[in-house]
């Protein structure tokens, strides 16, 4: 089973190693766009210094070749998975993969794609993005072109996982943020679900973030989400 992969959704460099000193094991982490824009790449290094497995999860949505040349840059720091929109289109994933592969001194990180945020509705989405398409073919649909682009899998809603195995195989990973404890504040996120849910409905990874960065306990609610998502 995989670790689950903790969101380090904090603001600073300090608070951040406030929070993995607690810890006397090697976590999973993601560092996402709040973190890296105020500590930069530096931040990276440091905690991959640490042992820490590190999810890179900056979203990259451009043209192609400016995706290739970001990617290339990424690889050099030694992360081990990171990520696009797949609404940036087949040509800008395929570069994202040359990109990182370029840059990789060895096996290249593991290359997922956002199909739609777990923050979205599918009446925002319909209303807004102008997709007409219920809001699972849609993720469907940016899976199958996620898998055909050669990259690894996708970013979903637990919700959308088992399908997505159906359509795109088992190895085919997916990523499913918006989990909460049992019982747990929803935040901002539509789609949620619970570890133990998360397992039984098809996700390859969890991403969790305040129900344990957050928590009084955060290694007691860490080793709970372990046991849920273990189905100990």
């Amino acid at each position: 089973m995989n670790k689950p992969i903790i969101a380090l959704d904090f603001p600073s460099e300090i608070e951040v190693f406030q929070f993995l000193n607690q810890f006397d094991e090697k976590l999973f982490v993601k560092v996402g766009m709040e973190l890296f824009y105020q500590e930069g790449p530096d931040i990276v290094r440091k905690i991959k210094d640490l042992g820490h497995d590190i999810f890179l999860d900056l979203k990259l949505h451009d043209i192609p070749n400016t995706v290739k040349s970001a990617m290339k840059g990424l690889a050099r720091l030694g992360v081990d998975l990171v990520n696009v929109h797949a609404a940036g289109g087949k040509n800008m994933m395929e570069a994202a993969i040359e990109g990182l592969e370029a840059g990789s001194a060895d096996k290249r990180p593991m290359l997922i794609a956002v199909t739609q945020l777990t923050s979205t509705t599918e009446e925002q989405m319909q209303k807004e993005q102008k997709i007409p398409l219920s809001l699972l073919d849609s993720v469907l649909h940016y899976a199958q072109l996620t898998k055909d682009a050669g990259l690894d899998g996708v970013v979903c809603s637990v919700h959308e996982a088992k399908k997505i195995a159906d359509v795109c195989g088992e190895t085919f990973l997916r990523v499913t943020p918006g989990i909460r404890l049992p019982g747990g504040d929803a935040h901002d996120q539509k789609r949620i679900a619970t570890p133990d849910y998360a397992r039984i409905n098809g996700s390859s990874y969890i991403v969790i973030g305040r129900a344990v960065t957050k928590a009084e306990n955060p290694v007691a609610a860490y080793k709970k989400v372990c046991q849920l998502w273990e189905g100990i």
